[in-house]
């Protein structure tokens, strides 16, 4: 198992950013592209727990077309958010860095370096 795994969107320059980085800080990184490898709810309920962030809601992207799609609201459980990022993985906040079994978001980016050198 790799010492960390990187949750990227090559399209996002944050997660270009943030990747560049992490190569640089990591040595044994696995890279997943989670729009082509899309993670399902207990992977995404996994990284919710590692996050330790109050509501699944902190790690989606509510501004997509697809948070209407799911029918989410600010009210929307964290069963269902969860259950919308399954169905559509464009929803997830990117990038994510599972590190040391914690994880951060990189927006900013702060919060990974963070994470690496606690």
């Amino acid at each position: 198992m790799s010492e960390a795994i990187f949750y990227h969107n090559p399209r996002c320059s944050k997660s270009r950013e943030a990747l560049a980085f992490v190569q640089e800080q990591v040595k044994d990184l696995l890279v997943v592209e989670y729009l082509k490898t899309p993670l399902d709810k207990a992977e995404l309920f996994d990284i919710y727990q590692k996050l330790g962030i109050q509501s699944a809601h902190q790690m989606i992207r509510s501004n997509e077309a697809e948070f209407d799609q799911a029918g989410l609201s600010d009210k929307s459980s964290d069963d269902d958010v969860l259950a919308a990022v399954e169905k559509f993985p464009r929803l997830l906040e990117r990038p994510i860095l599972l590190y040391k079994n914690r994880a951060a978001i990189g927006r900013p980016l702060d919060h990974i370096v963070s994470l690496l050198h606690d």
